[in-house]
């Protein structure tokens, strides 16, 4: 009889464990282990210098030799590693002194690690990065650049004659200085410590010439300076809107340099740009009248006549003494332009001499022209002489309408072009170097072709640092091309505080770049715990970060370094800075007296 077919199962339901298999690890056990295994480290460290300490006071002290290497027996048991010694010398040596020695070692370990941790997790610039930058590098480089100091000896050079101080790497590390070759442009919000940390000390180091661009001057760089830089050499305050309420002592020639073509439009297109923003400048209206303010300005230099002349020739058009004085000086294409101009139809005459009227209706107020109108009694500022000198120029200006920052703009522009000049004449740079801060560039100081000036200053030892309070206020100025310019040809870059631009502070945030960060995650599975690691890109600066630089840090964007975040240094934490408060204190309130005098002649 057959039995039916009976099928198996090829595999059964699961066994239960047997006895012999390994149970899997606790969350815990690693944590246990690397525990053990950590101070088991530490206890032989520690029974090391416990040994050695020990050792040597037994040989000082109990007059016993060196026991065998036994650093567990040492930390745990002294007393019968080395019986010859008393209690308190056994005290001191084999338990006191290691403690303090690794105390001392595991203090500087961790002050180390947290700062190799620190400088590679944040991805900026260390001391090494900066070296180009830092005291060793940048003296070599001042001696290159400044014939004077080449015969020096080592240490015998000051600081503030290898170049201008930006800042320190951290609260205490060394300072971080621009060569004198760099050409800066510097960012900062009001109140950001532009004045106080870059302006002022600056002025007070600068070891050659030094001309200061402000809309401001009570509580300023200007009183700061001042009493310093008479010390030094001759100050000349140009103040034709009386910021300072300084007398006039002295007058300056605009039309100088205007006796060339080149020399005259440049000086046009100072009154037009002070006018009108870069998008308006090269429109028919501002571009004819620039034509008509240059022809003017080169037949009044010409003739060896003051700037004010040019205001009647411009309410006068069918005056033909400019197109005379043209002929006769062999420019005949220039009088036969404004003779075209002049014979034009009645409107687009009328049209462009109101638009030029408008440009240089600042010469109109006696108190502003009379500091360009020349003078029998006070001496003349001529910039020639202040390139190889160790004088002060200040100019100041209100911004606004009726501002004087055309002729501002024009006689800073001026005493950069006449240091080029002179630096031509001494082999190719200035020594000393001659230091422009260009402080409210964008208000009162408007050269028109700064941006294309930067990119042959810096050779010539003219050093400018031009500070404004956003990248749009530049751009307003200069036009966004003239902007970008200007940023790509600034070798040194200070970014402070305060910037609200998002899409400024993202383009810093990309300059800055990326990094690696490590990314550790942990799982727990039935077969135990498990560690894995990767790497992913992160911003080293994100923008919020950047908006939310606090007040006396700085971003530093060189060429050709990675970035680095400094520790601004303000005046007045510096040595000396009582006396150059007090100084600064006695002008302001001379300036409030000078006010107030005003004030009651006037009432």
């Amino acid at each position: 009889m057959l039995l039916p077919a009976v099928r198996f199962p090829l595999q059964g339901p699961p066994l239960p464990p047997s006895s012999h298999s390994s149970p899997s690890p606790s969350p815990g056990t690693d944590a246990l282990l690397y525990t053990f295994i950590g101070a088991g480290l530490a206890l032989i460290a520690y029974g090391s210098l416990a040994w050695a300490c020990g050792n040597t006071t037994n040989t000082l002290l109990g007059g016993g030799g060196w026991t065998p290497f036994q650093p567990i027996a040492a930390a745990l048991h002294p007393q019968q590693t080395w019986p010859a010694l008393g209690t308190v010398a056994l005290l001191l040596g084999a338990r006191i002194a290691p403690g303090l020695l690794a105390a001392a070692a595991a203090g500087l370990g961790l002050r180390l690690w947290l700062r190799h941790r620190r400088s590679k997790s944040a991805g900026l610039a260390t001391s090494r990065d900066l070296a180009v930058l830092l005291p060793k590098e940048i003296t070599a480089k001042a001696k290159s650049l400044r014939p004077s100091l080449a015969s020096a000896k080592p240490g015998s050079i000051r600081p503030q004659d290898t170049g201008i101080l930006l800042g320190t790497l951290g609260e205490s590390g060394p300072e971080v200085r621009a060569s004198w070759e760099d050409v800066a442009v510097a960012i900062m919000a009001p109140r950001s410590g532009k004045t106080t940390s870059l302006a002022v000390p600056s002025i007070l180091a600068a070891p050659g010439p030094v001309l200061l661009t402000s809309n401001k001057a009570a509580g300023d760089a200007f009183t700061a300076t001042v009493d310093a830089r008479s010390a030094t050499g001759r100050v000349w305050t140009m103040d034709p809107q009386q910021i300072a309420h300084t007398e006039q002592a002295m007058w300056w020639d605009p039309l100088h340099d205007a006796r060339d073509l080149p020399g005259a439009r440049r000086l046009a297109g100072h009154f037009v740009t002070a006018s009108v923003d870069a998008s308006n400048a090269t429109d028919f209206w501002s571009t004819a009248a620039a034509n008509t303010l240059t022809a003017l300005f080169l037949a009044a230099g010409a003739d060896g006549r003051p700037i004010t002349d040019v205001l009647g020739w411009l309410a006068q058009p069918s005056d033909r003494a400019p197109i005379d004085i043209l002929k006769a000086t062999g420019l005949t294409a220039i009088a036969a332009q404004l003779q075209g101009t002049v014979s034009g139809a009645v409107e687009t005459r009328d049209g462009i001499y109101e638009t030029a009227r408008q440009y240089a209706a600042c010469l109109l107020d006696p108190s502003i022209a009379v500091w360009v109108t020349p003078s029998e009694t006070l001496p003349e500022f001529k910039p020639a002489d202040f390139a190889s000198s160790r004088d002060t120029l200040f100019l100041l200006s209100k911004d606004g309408g009726g501002s004087a920052s055309a002729l501002i703009a024009a006689a800073a522009d001026s005493v950069m072009r006449s240091a080029v000049v002179q630096a031509e004449r001494d082999g190719g740079r200035l020594d000393p170097p001659l230091l422009a801060i260009l402080d409210e560039a964008a208000n009162v100081c408007k050269i028109q072709d700064l941006p294309d000036l930067y990119s042959h200053l810096g050779s010539r030892g003219v050093i400018p640092i031009t500070i404004l309070q956003s990248y749009r206020q530049g751009q307003k100025c200069w036009g966004e091309a003239g902007m970008d310019a200007m940023w790509s040809a600034a070798t040194i870059k200070v970014l402070g505080s305060g910037i609200d631009d998002a899409d400024f502070a993202d383009r810093l945030s990309r300059l800055v770049g990326e990094h690696d960060v490590e990314s550790v995650s942990h799982s727990t599975s039935e077969s135990g715990r498990s560690t894995s690691t990767s790497m992913r890109q992160e911003r080293i600066l994100p923008p919020d970060q950047i908006r939310a630089l606090p007040k006396g840090k700085a971003l530093l964007l060189a060429t050709g370094i990675k970035p680095a975040l400094l520790q601004l240094r303000p005046w007045y934490k510096e040595p000396g800075a009582a006396a150059i408060g007090k100084a600064s204190a006695a002008q302001t309130a001379a300036i409030t007296e000078r006010a107030l005098a005003k004030a009651g002649a006037a009432a």
